[in-house]
């Protein structure tokens, strides 16, 4: 079957859930299979490796099909089984070691501990630009390097979608921690990637100047 355009995906997504809320299970995986990276990927930034990135997504999308009843299409499937995946991998995470509490952080947020670099013309990262693999390679190197609390809320905000309220919920902090960390965030990564704009890595920008791609 081809789909033509967005809507018939979304159609064809809302046939396969209520078929495998109806009994159909076996067209579950191929309900879930357009998401196994991303899933993975939230999984594998939480973690930071891979064997057990791996066991948290298996584990979500286990949990997923066990609860698949449950979903209500309140949120995109998509954001509901990146949920399940981040609640996942924090529970491990959790369970490895002590973790402390996300209030503290809450508290200090205002208090910024990185000052990013001044440029006299510099530009953001295109969001289209993050699907040419060099860039994508780049950008997994540049978020390796920031704290846990900001790889977090920029994974799930601008990668996996999330938005501001769902990423909160998920990470378990305020609304206002997700928009402090997710700034910084951004300016740490645009520091750290600025070189490839000067090696010439993109030849244009899909964006008008002053606008944001996020």
């Amino acid at each position: 079957m081809v789909l033509n355009n967005p809507g018939q995906a979304d159609l064809r997504e809302q046939d396969l859930i209520l078929s495998v809320q109806g009994g159909q299970h076996e067209l579950f995986y191929e309900l879930v299979r357009p998401y196994e990276r991303r899933v993975y990927a939230a999984a594998l930034a939480i973690l930071r490796n891979q064997h057990d990135a791996e066991d948290a997504a298996q584990e979500a999308m286990l949990k997923a099909f066990t609860n698949i009843r449950q979903f209500r299409a309140e949120a995109r499937f998509s954001t509901w089984l990146i949920q399940i995946t981040v609640n996942e991998a924090l529970m491990r995470r959790r369970r490895e070691r002590t973790v402390p509490m996300e209030g503290l952080d809450d508290r200090l947020e205002e208090e910024s501990e990185y000052a990013p670099r001044d440029f006299a013309d510099w530009r953001e990262i295109p969001s289209e630009a993050l699907e040419r693999k060099q860039v994508r390679q780049r950008l997994a190197q540049a978020l390796g390097t920031l704290d846990r609390k900001y790889r977090e809320v920029f994974m799930l905000r601008d990668m996996e979608h999330l938005n501001i309220q769902e990423t909160a919920e998920a990470l378990g902090i305020t609304v206002a921690s997700v928009k402090t960390r997710l700034l910084r965030a951004r300016l740490m990564l645009r520091d750290l990637l600025a070189a490839g704009w000067e090696q010439g890595w993109f030849s244009r920008l899909p964006f008008e100047k002053g606008t944001k791609p996020w």
